[in-house]
Formats: structure tokens, C-alpha cells, sequence
């Protein structure tokens, strides 16, 4: 290292740190030009020019020889003057071609540990600021390490369970940033948990402070043991996987649940705060509710899934969807409607069981009671119950097989919606004549069937829906509304049980009219479309579509088929666009628009992006010119952790200005206006992650459902292109799998009835079947 000439800045110096000389020549300094400025911890700066090949500890280590300090350069470190970030060997280059400015600090380790002392003494003059500092350096690894050998998880955890206002929010915050990373936190106690779940229902707890609480309990909530990384050992045992010590996947559902159980009000307070003035307040809530969907186990499901619906948290998301500003709330948003599609999805498949289970006996007993009927017997001396609500035998786990526990919870709504109504309804069907009565119990079962097909609940994979289905999430209400529909039009045709069939078509048809543009479409219309359509415009409706259908995709077996291909094709295409993140690809660095927030500037117009084999990093490089990219991540040096990323939000960034324009489908540059080929990858906390602009509208569906569909707790499909893949993909294997059954000149029936089981067991399966 040696001084350069040149006029010096007051309170400055110009030093070159160069790799040392050899055969006793000393490097040129005269007329270099400084890379960077360098702070000293006395405030002095030291124009430099450092020189890229050199290591950090290189770097530092002249800087203290140059400077002449007295102690080892170990006990230094550099980091960015504006930004904090400390330099490591993989940044250094980048930053002295940004000719950043830098700053000469303590080194992580000796920071860790004055910071763990700070903790434990809580000086007033320095408590805070250790604080604050704290939640920014946590997630450095040599940080950490020392951080947490010299006992600061267990200073922290305690500041957490003492500290109130600002001072408790910096502690959430450093804890919270603390759990980004997969280690180091494993003895959070149930203690602990509980503290945050009482700081996150109380009352008086500052906005601040609740953002990170929350954020936590969803840290814990997904530090599943299924979720660990790695392979699952194989076993013969149903119980849960148990995380290996020091690992921190030992935490779930259960575990945190548990405590929001004993601190009454809890899971109340996260869903009132979706109604909250403070926009992060609502994704912070909404990503907490997402990650306890998505988690839930099968022993609490029953329970954590009532008290949600008690909640009527279907109708705070319903009016997020008609607010106007509720951009950085879409992705949530459609995870959650996502996670109500599996919710859906596993009451239609749990059967009826009211000798098992006794919340089944008692909506059954509610609907018994509200219906005002007495038990009988028949002519053959058989019991007459059931069959009066219109089910067609008094087995109700048989009445009730294809659409389960949902179908049953519809029904039970339908009664308790008008008491009154629904036993004048059944009175009067049971004063006519036996084959003039409208089955009231069949019809609302089958109301349940086509809603189910409507809104493709075939699956508990991930929803196809790329738009807000608010019709969806009043799944009950639509029911009501329909099952009404269905009995007029009965009525209305003076039908009989032969038409039952009939009726349903119609009712099919009526579905999909009232139902259609249902993320513009109001409520009253909806409501208008099922109360006061006249029955001889549906039939003549309902007629013309026939004309254009084949009715052999409205029977049971071929709608069974249907759903299997469905969660095939959506498999399919899901591992396709694995595939495709696996390959990586270039994008722009676009400009992101104000209402983005904070983001990372790049360091050059193009962007090089892959996916790692273990689904964890999104490793990339920033250029000026596109070149070619080796296979593997030698070329990446830069990467983004798939768990940091919250949302996936689409047309958020406007191309730059330079951008050569021949080979991609961009608008002008002459304002900043969103491409509808954005998308910018966003955290609760920090802003953007990335804005990139894909070439082409399949390269943008591929990384933005791709990216979706990797997320612990999302599931759901942002582009109409992956959609409609899964779409086309289930009609041609249906029309393939109808050609083969065609083909054999195969009878489908509309539905199969299951004969009396065998008298003895003096039987044998034939291997030609």
C-alpha cells in the first residue's frame, strides 16, 4: 500500500490497497483513481483503491496497517457506509464497481458480543440503539454464530417477555429476522410462544409491535417437522416425524395453536385485524391465518376450522377483495381463497358418521328438530323419518356419501338461514301426494354436487382461480340461494319425482348463468338472477345448451373421471414449471413503481436467475450484456431465499429506459408504466427482493406460478395461460379416456348402485378381473 498524490479533502486520505509487491517493487500509486471511500470509526475517510482481487481480510488488514491501528485487524470489519451491509468476499467486487461508500467497524464477532452485553446490562443510552442494530446485523452468519455461542437467544427471548412499545418492537423484529435463518432458535419454549401470542392479543399493543409478533407465530406455525429439508425416513409409525436435536422443524401447528388456545380471544384478534387501517397489519394477518390453513393437523382441524368460520373470516377477506387498495394484499388474498378450495375440498370427502362423530348427530338432530315433523312408520312397518325431509332412505351416511360433511354443514345453514320457512316448506311437500313432493333433503345434496363441479373442487392440490371468487368464499349463502332456486322451479313446473333429473339441469344451467363474472359481478344481481328468473326463460335456456352439449359429461362416473384427470394435469403442469426455474432464465431489472416500497438496485440492465436442486435460493447474477450461462451455480454468485419471499406480485415495474426493445414485448419507455410482464418479489419487511421483466408472456406465467407453487403457504395460479394448460390438459385426456370407452362400445351409466354384500365368506376375488 502506498499514498498517492493528488489534493486530499480536508480530514482525508488517499491510500492504495493492492496485492503485496514482489522482487522488491512497490506498486505505482501516482494518478490512480480512487475506487471508494472508507470511513474510520473517528470519522476520518480514506479515498482508496481497492483492489478487486484481494479478500476482504486482505483488504482490512492494510487498511489497518496504513492507518496505523494498534489492534489486530481481526477485530475489523467493512461494511456499506449507506446500507450497513457487510462486506463479504462474495460482494466486494460489486461494491467496488458501485464505487460504494464504506466504512472500517468492529468485526460481527466482537459487535455479537458487545451487543449480548448490552442486553444483559439494558443501559438506557445504549439499550435501544444495541437494539436496533441488532435486528439489522442478526442475519449475518459470522454475526450470528457469535451472537448466539455467547447466549443472545436466551437475552433476547427475555427481552421480548419484560420490554413494551418501540423498544419491544425492535426486539420482535431482531427475533423475527433471527428465524429467516434454519438454525438457532430451536429452544424457543412454549413460554416464549405463549408471551408472543399474549403480546400479539393485546389491546393495547402498538401497531409495530404486532407485525413482528404475528410474523413470528407464522415462523413457528411452518417450522413443521414435515417441513424440515432433506428426504422423509421412511416409517411404519402414523405419528408425526420427530426433528433430529438442535433442529429447528419442532415447532407446527399444534405447538402454537395450543397457546393460542389458552389466551382466549386470540385467533379473534388476528382475524378483526384484517379489518385494520394499516395495510402490512393485513398481510401480516393474512399470512399468519394462510400458514394455519395450511398446517393445520388433522386433530385440531375440526376445531381450528369451526372457530374460523364462528369468526366469519370468509366475510372480512370478501370486503378486502371489494377494497380499492389492497394491491400488496392479492397474493394472500388468493392463497387464502386457495386454502378454503382444500378446506372444501376434505369436507366434501369426510363422510357423515353421526353414530361416530358428535357434531354430525347434533346438526342432524338441529335439522330434525327446525323441520316441526314426527317420526312414523311406512306401510311395511319400516322406520319413516328421513325419507319426509325428502332423502331417499333413512341410511343418511349413504344419503349423504358423495358430498360428505360439506353437504351436511349446507343443509344445516339452509335450515338455520329461516327456521320457520324451512319447516313450512317440508309441510307442505308432505301434504301432497307422495310423488309430487320435492325431496328438499336430495335436492340441497345435489345443489351441493354443482357448485362442487362449478367451482372445480375436485382436488386438495392448489386452486386454478387467478381472480377473486367472492361468490366462492359465500359458498353457503350461493348454496341457499340455489337449493331455493331449485324448489321453485319445481313447483313452478308441477313436477313430479320422475323429473328430479330435469330440475337438476336446470339448475346446472342457472348456476353458471348467475355465477359468471364473479369478480365484478355484485351481489344483488346474483341474488336476482336465482329469486326472480322465470322458469320458462331457464327451460328455454337450459334447451339451447343441450342442443350444444353432450350429456354424457353430466354423469357421475364421467364427472369422476374428470377429477382425477384434473389433479393429474395440475401435477403435470406444477413439475413443469419446477422445471423451468430449474433451467433459469434472463430477465430485465425493471424500475419498480412507487407504491412498491424499498427494493435492491441492480447492478446491471439484465438478470440471470435459477432455482437450486434444493428448491431453498433463487441464485442470479446482474449484468449489462446477456451472455452464456454454464449449468450449476458457478455463474450465480447472488442469491435470494425462496422462505424470505412472501408475495409474488405481478405488473409492479416499468421497464428502463435504455432497454433495447427488439427481441422483447415491452411498452414505450417514455413513462413509467407498469409492464404487465413484471412481477417483483416482495417481503413483509424489506420491500423487493427483485423487479424483473420477462421476455414473453409463457416465460412470465412459467417463474410466477412456478415461483407460487413453491411457497409453503400458497398454492395458488397468478396467469390465465398456466390455467388454461391445466384446462385444456384434463379435456384432452377425458375426450382420450371417453374415445377408448367409445371405441369398446362401453355403456357409461349415470350412476352405480352397489349390490347386497356376500351372506358368508365363502368367496374368492378372481384374478380375471
Amino acid at each position: 500500500m502506498s499514498t498517492t498524490n493528488g489534493s486530499i479533502a480536508p480530514g482525508a486520505s488517499r491510500t492504495t490497497l493492492a496485492p503485496p509487491a514482489t522482487n522488491s517493487m512497490r506498486p505505482k500509486s501516482t494518478g490512480l483513481i480512487p475506487t471508494n471511500n472508507v470511513t474510520t470509526k473517528e470519522g476520518v475517510t480514506v479515498r482508496t483503491r481497492i483492489d478487486p482481487t484481494l479478500t476482504v481480510d486482505d483488504v482490512v488488514r492494510q487498511l489497518c496497517v496504513n492507518l496505523k491501528v494498534t489492534e489486530p485487524s481481526s477485530n475489523f470489519a467493512l461494511r456499506d457506509k449507506d446500507t450497513d451491509e457487510l462486506i463479504v468476499n462474495e460482494n466486494l467486487r460489486r461494491k467496488i464497481k458501485n464505487k460504494a461508500n464504506l466504512k472500517l467497524v468492529n468485526s460481527p464477532n466482537i459487535e455479537a458480543a458487545e451487543i449480548v452485553q448490552k442486553l444483559l446490562v439494558r443501559d438506557e443510552k445504549t439499550f435501544k440503539m444495541a437494539l436496533w442494530s441488532l435486528k439489522k446485523f442478526i442475519r449475518e452468519e459470522k454475526f450470528v454464530q457469535e451472537f448466539l455461542s455467547h447466549g443472545g437467544l436466551s437475552e433476547l427471548a427475555q427481552v421480548i417477555c419484560t420490554e413494551h412499545g418501540n423498544t419491544l418492537a425492535y426486539a420482535l423484529e431482531a427475533m423475527h429476522n433471527l428465524m429467516d435463518l434454519d438454525y438457532g432458535w430451536s429452544t424457543l419454549d412454549n413460554t416464549f410462544i405463549f408471551k408472543v401470542v399474549q403480546i400479539l392479543s393485546s389491546p393495547t399493543s402498538l401497531i409495530n409491535v404486532c407485525r413482528p409478533a404475528t410474523a413470528i407465530l407464522k415462523k413457528l406455525v411452518e417450522a413443521d417437522p414435515m417441513n424440515a429439508p432433506g428426504p422423509l425416513i421412511a416409517s411404519s409409525s402414523r405419528a408425526p416425524p420427530v426433528a433430529p436435536p438442535g433442529s429447528v422443524y419442532r415447532y407446527g401447528f399444534q405447538i402454537v395453536f395450543q397457546q393460542m388456545r389458552r389466551e382466549k380471544g386470540s385467533l379473534e384478534t388476528v382475524v378483526n385485524r384484517l379489518g385494520s387501517a394499516d395495510t402490512a397489519m393485513i398481510l401480516h394477518s393474512m399470512m399468519l391465518i394462510n400458514s394455519l390453513l395450511s398446517h393445520v393437523n388433522d386433530t385440531e382441524w375440526d376445531e381450528f376450522i369451526s372457530e374460523l368460520e364462528r369468526l366469519n373470516v370468509r366475510r372480512a377477506v370478501i370486503r378486502l377483495m371489494s377494497s380499492h387498495n389492497i394491491d400488496d394484499l392479492t397474493s394472500s388474498i388468493l392463497d387464502f381463497q386457495a386454502n378454503i378450495v382444500r378446506v372444501t375440498y376434505r369436507k366434501k370427502s369426510t363422510l357423515v358418521e353421526p353414530e361416530v362423530e358428535p357434531l354430525h348427530e347434533s346438526a342432524l338432530e338441529y335439522i330434525w328438530h327446525c323441520s316441526k315433523v314426527q317420526d312414523g312408520r311406512d306401510n311395511d312397518g319400516e322406520v319413516l323419518k328421513w325419507r319426509k325431509l325428502g332423502f331417499s332412505s333413512e341410511n343418511l351416511v349413504h344419503e349423504f356419501q358423495e358430498v360428505g360433511e360439506l353437504g351436511l354443514d349446507c343443509l344445516r345453514n339452509f335450515v338455520a338461514d329461516d327456521p320457520d320457512l324451512f319447516s313450512k316448506v317440508i309441510l307442505e311437500q308432505l301434504s301432497r301426494p307422495v310423488d309430487r313432493r320435492c325431496p328438499i333433503a336430495k335436492a340441497s345434496n345435489e345443489i351441493v354436487e354443482l357448485l362442487a363441479e362449478h367451482w372445480v373442487i375436485f382436488a386438495p392440490a392448489y386452486s386454478t382461480s387467478t381472480t377473486y371468487q367472492p361468490f366462492f368464499l359465500n359458498f353457503y349463502r350461493v348454496h341457499a340461494l340455489a337449493t331455493q332456486f331449485f324448489l321453485r322451479m319445481w313447483n313452478e313446473s308441477g313436477s313430479a319425482a320422475g323429473d328430479f333429473s330435469r330440475i337438476v339441469a336446470l339448475a346446472r344451467s342457472q348456476v353458471k348463468v348467475a355465477l359468471q363474472r364473479e369478480n365484478t359481478k355484485p351481489w344483488h344481481e346474483v341474488e336476482r338472477d336465482f329469486l326472480d328468473c322465470e322458469y320458462r326463460a331457464v327451460r328455454d335456456r337450459q334447451m339451447q345448451e343441450l342442443e350444444a352439449e353432450d350429456d354424457l359429461l353430466s354423469k357421475v362416473p364421467v364427472r369422476n373421471l374428470k377429477e382425477k384427470i384434473t389433479r393429474e394435469s395440475a401435477e403435470f403442469v406444477r413439475q413443469q414449471r419446477i422445471q423451468c426455474l430449474f433451467q433459469g432464465a434472463w430477465f430485465v431489472n425493471g424500475i419498480p413503481t412507487p407504491a412498491n416500497g424499498l427494493s435492491r438496485r441492480p447492478n446491471g440492465q439484465w438478470r440471470f436467475i435459477r432455482l437450486d436442486n434444493g428448491l431453498k435460493y433463487l441464485h442470479y447474477v446482474d449484468s449489462a450484456v446477456q451472455f452464456p450461462v454454464r449449468n450449476g451455480l458457478e455463474d450465480l454468485p447472488e442469491r435470494i431465499e425462496i422462505a424470505a419471499i412472501t408475495q409474488i406480485a405481478t405488473g409492479t415495474c416499468a421497464s428502463p429506459p435504455n432497454i433495447l426493445r427488439d427481441h422483447l414485448d415491452l411498452p414505450p419507455p417514455n413513462s413509467l408504466t407498469p409492464s404487465p410482464l413484471s412481477f417483483s418479489l416482495l417481503t413483509a419487511t424489506e420491500g423487493s427482493l427483485a423487479d424483473q421483466i420477462a421476455s414473453d408472456q409463457s416465460r412470465w406465467a412459467d417463474w410466477t406460478d412456478g415461483l407460487n407453487m413453491l411457497r409453503r403457504d400458497s398454492g395458488h395460479v397468478t396467469s390465465e395461460e398456466t390455467a388454461g394448460y391445466i384446462k385444456a390438459l384434463t379435456e384432452i385426456g377425458l375426450k382420450i379416456k371417453l374415445l377408448d370407452l367409445s371405441g369398446e362400445k362401453v355403456d357409461i351409466p349415470s350412476g352405480l348402485v352397489a349390490g347386497p354384500p356376500p351372506s358368508n365368506t365363502d368367496f374368492f376375488f378372481s384374478d380375471l378381473i
